[in-house]
């Protein structure tokens, strides 16, 4: 058997597990990452497109940010659409602030290619991954690499492994609760290789159901359909999907240009939280220990935030400090609960809720009311600006 030590042990080679031990590294603390997954997987995972003004000073910081300088699009705010209107909100004029569209794809491509230059240990495709001895000063990540046995031992080990990994799994159910919230919608998400048809995201409730424009690139459009959760993605052609998106986003003088979808599956909306992110010389960040639903754009930027708490909690300890480490999980959790909230929020007012006819309707107007009070209130629309381009840490 390989046996290896280091200071921190990560679960998990997605982009809070790759951003974790860049910035552990960037102040001179060893760790090692595993990951059942390929690079090639991990590479080729598309999620979320939206950075925050936040996250992108972060992967600044850590010398991450040439290409989201070079590629990413700074958005000044986003469209909000109800009833054929179409509405900005702009919030660099509201508070000042951003938000970078940039594939998490891209975030990952930069983190790997990083980790490659500086010749980090990774080990990718690794089987059978278990962590031991939580509840000691010396914990142990056991998994087999290339047909050999290996053992990790850490002082401390971080679970970014996601929802089905095994590092929050591993605590005792006594010692944790987990809250979940699963929304009767989901999401029909394409990519299409055809130019943005809008300059910033437009976010549109119809009496169909929410729609969504977004964009990867400047050449690479990501639109998405509210459907059942039950919808087959057998049942939805090239042509369906297009008719659908030209009903539930067009308003008079614009148009939405289509072009060869390469992409389609249909995504469950759901809210999960852990009840804590701490369990002795553990430590969870990103998916791991929270999921939010897409509206809100706060997946990959919660996992951020995780990742710049307990890198500076883990930097503090280094130094002698534990204050910050030992506030980690109370101070994740209560900026957690937040994005929640916004996310929530977001996701019940876009979307059409099922029901009886009358309850249907009663939602669906109350709906067109929250809109017309938010893209016409200054108060509103900075209280949406706030929370889109992110909360402090």
């Amino acid at each position: 058997m390989s046996h290896e030590t280091t200071r921190v042990a990560i679960i998990g080679a997605g982009p809070a597990g790759l951003l974790l031990s860049w910035a552990l590294r960037d102040s001179g603390i060893d760790s090692i990452v595993v990951e059942n997954r390929s690079q090639d997987y991990v590479l080729a995972r598309i999620r979320a497109g939206v950075l925050e003004q936040g996250s992108v000073e972060t992967l600044t910081r850590l010398g991450l940010g040439a290409r989201i300088r070079s590629e990413g699009m700074v958005h000044n705010g986003i469209y909000l659409q109800a009833a054929g209107e179409r509405h900005n909100v702009n919030f660099h004029d509201l508070i000042g602030r951003t938000v970078t569209v940039y594939g998490q794809q891209e975030v990952v491509k930069d983190l790997v290619a990083a980790h490659s230059d500086a010749g980090s240990t990774i080990y990718y495709e690794a089987a059978d991954v278990a962590v031991h001895d939580l509840e000691s000063a010396r914990p142990r990540v056991t998994f087999g690499h290339a047909g050999e046995p290996h053992e990790i031992t850490a002082d401390f080990i971080v679970g970014a492994d996601g929802f089905h990994g095994v590092c929050r799994a591993s605590i005792p159910d006594r010692d944790i609760t987990l809250y979940a919230h699963s929304y009767p919608f989901a999401w029909l998400g394409i990519l299409a290789d055809v130019a943005p048809s809008t300059d910033e995201l437009i976010y549109s409730l119809h009496d169909d159901g929410f729609a969504m424009h977004s964009m990867r690139s400047h050449t690479v459009s990501r639109l998405y359909l509210q459907v059942d959760p039950a919808e087959d993605i057998a049942n939805w052609s090239d042509d369906r999907i297009w008719d659908a998106l030209q009903t539930r986003l067009g308003v008079p003088g614009w148009t939405l240009h289509e072009g060869t979808i390469t992409e389609k599956s249909i995504t469950p909306m759901r809210s999960f939280v852990a009840s804590r992110l701490d369990y002795h010389s553990l430590f969870l960040v990103g998916d791991a220990g929270h999921i939010v639903p897409p509206t809100g754009a706060k997946g990959l930027n919660s996992a951020i935030s995780d990742v710049t708490m307990l890198a500076a909690g883990l930097i503090d300890h280094y130094a002698g400090d534990d204050a910050t480490l030992g506030r980690y999980g109370e101070a994740a959790l209560a900026r957690q609960w937040k994005v929640q909230q916004f996310s929530q929020w977001m996701t019940e007012l876009l979307h059409r809720h099922p029901g009886d006819l009358q309850s249907n309707e009663f939602d669906y107007r109350s709906q067109l009311g929250r809109i017309d009070y938010v893209t016409h209130s200054l108060h509103a629309q900075r209280m949406l600006a706030e929370q889109y381009t992110g909360f402090p840490l």
